[in-house]
């Protein structure tokens, strides 16, 4: 019996926090993977590692291209079955130029945008986070059922990559040493997920019938944890108590509200 023929999947925001682990992992299932990148040979080191890592797999055709030239998207993308959607949360709202580019291709069997975090339809997050990811985020989801696409949502909370250097305090890249910031009163939980697993589960869910036009929760029990176990566990790996300094829900909001109309 011939093996069972793999999906080509493209994908389009490949180098960033969580693309570059779906690039690897649909390389290793050994699906012809297409990567949409802006610059074959870039000037950064970092990024030229990265594509190098790409090619060595044997697997990755790197295409150059980005999503204001329609017609490097359509080519890229009458080159796949699959197409994956990686862009980070500025990126997000030109998704709908990478949906019409779908549509005009007429050939992608299933489309996975940039969701991974909030459940957009779902989410009562407050501004500025509202406008900037979860209205954006479910327009797409609009612009994607009104174009016929079929699709795949995946939901997964957290990234390690942005969740955990810092323990949860807000933008530190390093773990809290002394004293440790909790907003609100630190009991909520939420879902820490790696991104290598979170890539592993969309390949595999982009070729599954049971999630067409279907939203996939990776919700792994033992990553499901509130802001004050998170701490503890890092109390007991250091053996150091943390002072912990609470800011409660309504200040944390007033700040919120300040800087957006400080920005405005």
């Amino acid at each position: 019996m011939a093996a069972e023929e793999k999906s080509r999947i493209l994908v389009v925001g490949g180098t960033g926090c969580l693309g570059r682990h779906v690039v690897a992992e649909s390389a290793r299932l050994g699906h012809p993977t297409l990567a949409l990148v802006r610059d074959t040979a870039p000037s950064d080191p970092a990024k030229a590692h990265l594509l190098k890592s790409f090619q060595d797999t044997g697997g990755v055709t790197l295409l150059k291209g980005n999503l204001d030239d329609n017609g490097s998207v359509v080519s890229a993308i009458r080159l796949a079955d699959v197409v994956f959607s990686t862009v980070g949360v500025r990126q997000i709202p030109y998704q709908t130029k990478l949906v019409a580019a779908i549509k005009e291709a007429g050939n992608v069997k299933r489309f996975l945008p940039s969701e991974f975090g909030l459940d957009a339809d779902r989410s009562e997050a407050v501004e500025p986070t509202r406008s900037m990811i979860t209205v954006t985020k479910a327009a797409i989801r609009r612009a994607v059922e009104a174009a016929g696409v079929p699709y795949t949502h995946v939901l997964a909370g957290y990234f390690f990559c942005y969740g955990l250097p810092g323990v949860g305090q807000v933008l530190a890249q390093a773990p809290p040493v002394d004293t440790a910031v909790i907003l609100g009163d630190g009991v909520a939980r939420v879902v820490f997920v790696d991104e290598a697993n979170i890539a592993a589960y969309t390949v595999l869910a982009a070729g599954d019938p049971r999630a067409e036009n279907k939203t996939l929760h990776i919700r792994p029990p033992a990553n499901t944890l509130s802001h004050n176990e998170l701490l503890a566990l890092l109390e007991g790996k250091t053996g150091r108590a943390l002072e912990r300094v609470h800011v409660p829900e309504d200040a944390v909001l007033k700040q919120i509200h300040l800087a957006v109309n400080e920005s405005v």
